[in-house]
């Protein structure tokens, strides 16, 4: 790789300056430079979205719903969409399914390391529209995101426009009508809109994710909105994924996992062949952070064309293997300009030789193989944030640890004390 040697002597003076600037002149003089050069208000503003108020005294509330909407855009609160007023009666109502302690903390939400209480969880949930009996599966999903290994801040804080996605396993996404079959992405089912939404604005008003200031995806995407799906356990032909890792079918799992997009395919023949030669084809895309970072590449097929697949002798195993050997982009497609990364990353390649294929994911066991969908010819590819976001997966426990093994459980938990 050439290094260009005046920017980089340029570009390294220039940061022993500034080094030598901070640790000499007077702090009040440092901290004024940075308040004028490192401000998102002139950015902010161009924006047109309000700055947001970090607050955790109580308001007094609007007389009307569109008055607290209003309010509540105002103070940077929303996701832009009107709000359910979280009334402590309505706080109340919600907490009522968790036994868990208002005051726990989970953990800390990058990038504004929020508190992560089970309380604040649930104000979100309410102004995201939730049934209170959703509000385990919000707590669930917040537990993974909390974790240090999950790595919550690089999603809130890149210009990726990657979000979490919330795959609910088990009896409970059946209780919870969560869907997993027909539009599965898209909108009409109550339970996957809000709880993903009540997941954003939990990583908005916790976390800190601002869109411009510390969000800083370049364009975004849909899923930013909402992102929760289940499984369409019913008719798949394969195991489900939260068996797939070990579980009980009987214990509910929630998974979350970075995404940075879906990618529709169309198979218009239903052959099994061409259903792996033609969504092999269309994950070999240059441009996904698998690619570079390492990390895992999720694939939706839809039941029908699992079928077809199950009735041909290919297991879910199977399946991976045939797309991460024929998933492949070769070395004569990619800029030279990439290649240093490649190389550092990927030392075992011969990048000498145009013929080389690189693999989209390091290792077959990297795809994530799941059945969703009503049955027809779209299979959809869902590129992930790469080693950042690594799927993560927990069952849908009470605070005890012990497995529910209905939603009823949580509310059973909290009468009982």
């Amino acid at each position: 790789m050439r290094v260009n040697a005046a920017l980089a002597e340029k570009t390294a003076g220039e940061a022993v300056e500034e080094v030598i600037r901070v640790f000499t002149d007077p702090c009040e003089q440092v901290i004024e430079r940075y308040k004028r050069t490192h401000s998102g208000a002139d950015l902010e503003a161009r924006l047109g979205r309000p700055k947001p108020v970090v607050s955790s005294a109580p308001v007094e509330g609007p007389a009307s719903f569109a008055e607290a909407s209003a309010f509540f855009y105002e103070m940077g609160w929303t996701d832009g969409l009107p709000i359910i007023p979280p009334t402590e009666q309505e706080v109340r109502r919600m907490l009522a399914h968790t036994d868990r302690d208002p005051e726990e903390v989970l953990g800390k939400i990058g990038p504004r390391w929020g508190k992560a209480s089970i309380e604040k969880i649930a104000v979100n949930a309410v102004m995201a529209g939730c049934l209170p009996e959703y509000l385990p599966i919000i707590i669930a999903a917040t537990e993974i995101m909390a974790r240090p290994e999950f790595d919550i801040f690089s999603a809130q804080a890149t210009t990726n426009p990657v979000a979490p996605l919330t795959l609910v396993n088990g009896p409970i996404a059946r209780e919870l009508k969560i869907n997993g079959s027909f539009n599965v992405f898209g909108q009409g089912w109550r339970s996957n809109a809000t709880i993903g939404r009540a997941i954003r604005l939990v990583l908005l008003n916790i976390g800190g994710g601002v869109p411009g200031t510390t969000d800083k995806a370049i364009h975004g995407q849909p899923a930013k909105f909402s992102f929760c799906m289940a499984e369409n356990e019913d008719e798949t032909p394969w195991e489900p994924y939260n068996v797939e890792l070990g579980y009980d079918k009987d214990v509910s799992t929630i998974t979350v996992v970075g995404i940075q997009a879906t990618h529709n395919v169309i198979v218009l023949d239903n052959d099994p062949q061409s259903t792996l030669v033609i969504t092999a084809d269309a994950m070999c895309t240059m441009g996904v952070n698998s690619m570079y970072y390492g990390g895992k590449a999720v694939v939706v097929m839809n039941p029908r064309l699992a079928g077809y697949l199950k009735r041909a002798g290919y297991s879910k195993d199977d399946v991976k293997r045939y797309l991460f050997e024929h998933a492949r982009v070769p070395v004569s497609r990619f800029a030279v300009g990439t290649l240093p990364q490649l190389r550092q990353r990927r030392p075992q390649y011969d990048y000498d030789s145009p013929t080389t294929t690189i693999p989209v994911v390091d290792r077959w066991e990297d795809i994530v193989l799941l059945v969703a969908g009503g049955g027809g010819t779209h299979v959809q590819y869902l590129p992930t944030f790469g080693v950042h976001c690594h799927p993560t997966t927990s069952p849908i426990a009470l605070k005890n640890g012990a497995a529910a093994r209905s939603i009823v459980d949580f509310r059973r938990a909290e009468i009982a004390r």
